[in-house]
């Protein structure tokens, strides 16, 4: 594993503590981690969070991050013992919110199928009429 993927597995597994465990802040109860990626050089690392609630509380949760980086950083310097602590930059997961929408989709459209009557004649009256 390169260097950048090591660094962003640890900084995501501090993160997840801190975030779940020392910062006092509502707001962020519902937020989970779900991708840490750090940039070629170390310097920037992204932290991909989904947060449960409404939209409203979705963006409360990511404004409450944002203000909170620098002591997260704070806290993984003094964790990871780093020459230099990556700038964080807390981003909206937006791939696990599209999965649960389509998920949701699904769903709808198979009791939508489950509610529908057959159609009369359906396929299996076509088949018979064929010859082999």
């Amino acid at each position: 594993m390169r260097r950048p993927e090591q660094l962003a597995e640890l900084i995501r597994e501090e993160v997840i503590q801190i975030v779940g465990y020392e910062l006092d802040d509502p707001r962020v109860e519902s937020v989970t981690v779900t991708d840490v990626r750090v940039s070629e050089n170390l310097r920037d690392a992204s932290i991909y969070v989904t947060a449960a609630g409404t939209e409203g509380e979705r963006a409360a949760a990511l404004k409450a991050l944002r203000h909170a980086a620098p002591y997260v950083r704070r806290q993984l310097s003094i964790l990871l013992n780093l020459k230099y602590t990556p700038e964080l930059h807390f981003v909206r997961d937006a791939v696990e919110e599209s999965a649960a929408r389509v998920d949701e989709l699904l769903s709808e459209i198979e009791k939508d199928r489950r509610d529908r009557p057959p159609a009369a004649g359906g396929a299996g009256e076509e088949e018979k009429g064929r010859e082999p």
